[in-house]
């Protein structure tokens, strides 16, 4: 099998468009929570995220215009995208990049709300207490936006953006919630290892914060409430975590067989050495308490990379801050390393940046390859009180300079999906 190394990376995330801007914020604890802007969330259980703040396309793409009903989903990805193609030297002439692929982790975008309360309302029988089926399509017909619709499209992001790039290798998306990015990146670098393809840009984009993306995690039970506290509230691993905080943004890298990448002399980031995937096969919302489809995917990354669990340095947890996740995810790694599970230094970055679904993993991996880099590991903010079920290292409050040689980063999303990737120095 071909070697697979890293030659671009962007990000857009609340902490920054900068994967040197964000890695940096994230070590020293800046947070990227606050009151939810995007929408009036007054009379919400959960009235903060962490938001990408006064973003504008128009500063990434030199003609905006096209995508002016685009959803945040898809203007994160086209932005994360154009700036990762030029890290990586690949922003030239069209031609250059007619053989490129694309494999996107993403998921559901922005509804059009207002349009659905509008046509709900004119649709309402009072006599009957329910709505009329035929002015419910009449209403839909005359009100919907093609655009916005088209909106809600998985494939969307993926085909705006190899648009936009002319990209024309194989073009791919894939929607396992909070394991997409990592999962869409995984089989990007199966397909450069088994030779279908040389050069891959993919990587995850996502936003839920929006009225109906709120409220589901409300009522699934999965968001903190710390409305007073908004900037503390994800706290990964601590005995008083109580949820996680919804963020958004985009994180894409350009993978490339390490021939190809040393040929055209592209700068090497790091090698993607071992990809996991697994299924709990449990439960829709809960992983299973005691990891079992988590230390399965990691054991599968492990295997592939050719590694022994005490040649990880640094995990970059899925640590969401959720009771079960952070729990299940302590016992899988325990079941997976072992007696080294006590020794590796284990954080999650969601304690500022908060969980950007789609996006989670792959900004998360960018996070591991900087820490790499740069020889440190950043810490698990707002952690304080340890949990006596949850007794690993998790890097609490303060980064660790500490030389890492190879990082695993995890990914667990709701319905069961696992992903892991371990990304080591090249």
């Amino acid at each position: 099998m071909r070697r697979v190394v890293i030659t671009g990376m962007a990000v857009i995330t609340p902490l920054g468009d900068r994967p040197e801007q964000l890695f940096r914020a994230v070590l020293q604890g800046e947070s990227g929570v606050g009151p939810i802007t995007r929408f009036d969330a007054r009379t919400f259980p959960t009235r903060f995220a962490a938001e990408v703040r006064d973003f504008c396309l128009s500063r990434y793409v030199p003609d905006a215009s096209p995508w002016r009903d685009a959803g945040e989903t898809s203007q994160f990805a086209a932005a994360a995208g154009l700036l990762a193609l030029q890290d990586a030297g690949l922003s030239g002439s069209a031609t250059s990049r007619e053989q490129i692929g694309l494999y996107l982790g993403t998921g559901e975008t922005k509804q059009d709300f207002q349009a659905l309360l509008s046509i709900c309302a004119h649709s309402f029988d009072r006599a009957t207490g329910r709505l009329d089926d035929r002015l419910l399509s009449r209403e839909a017909l005359a009100r919907y936006h093609p655009g916005r619709e088209y909106e809600q499209e998985l494939h969307t992001p993926s085909a705006r953006l190899a648009q936009l790039l002319h990209l024309g290798g194989p073009n791919l998306a894939c929607l396992t919630a909070c394991a997409a990015g990592t999962q869409a990146i995984g089989e990007a670098y199966e397909m450069i290892r088994r030779g279908e393809v040389d050069c891959m840009l993919t990587g995850g984009a996502h936003s839920m914060i929006y009225p109906l993306g709120v409220t589901g995690f409300n009522r699934l039970g999965a968001l903190s409430t710390r409305n007073d506290e908004p900037q503390r509230a994800s706290r990964p691993f601590d005995l008083t975590r109580d949820g996680f905080v919804l963020g958004e943004g985009a994180g894409l890298l350009v993978l490339e067989e390490l021939q190809h990448a040393r040929q055209r002399q592209a700068r090497l980031y790091a090698e993607i050495c071992g990809f996991g995937l697994s299924c709990d096969a449990y439960r829709v919302t809960d992983c299973h308490p005691d990891g079992r489809g988590a230390a399965a995917c990691m054991r599968a990354a492990l295997r592939q990379a050719r590694l022994n669990p005490e040649q990880i340095d640094y995990i970059n947890a899925h640590g969401t801050g959720t009771r079960n996740n952070d729990a299940a995810e302590t016992a899988a790694i325990k079941t997976a390393f072992g007696e080294q599970a006590r020794r590796v230094a284990i954080s999650s970055t969601k304690g500022v940046l908060g969980h950007l679904i789609a996006a989670a993993g792959a900004v998360e991996l960018i996070l591991c390859v900087l820490a790499i880099r740069q020889g440190v590991a950043p810490p698990t903010a707002n952690y304080h009180y340890p949990d006596p079920v949850c007794d690993l290292d998790y890097i609490p409050n303060v980064p660790r300079e500490m030389p890492i040689r190879y990082a695993l980063s995890n990914s667990f999303g709701f319905g069961g999906q696992n992903a892991s990737l371990i990304v080591g120095r090249i």
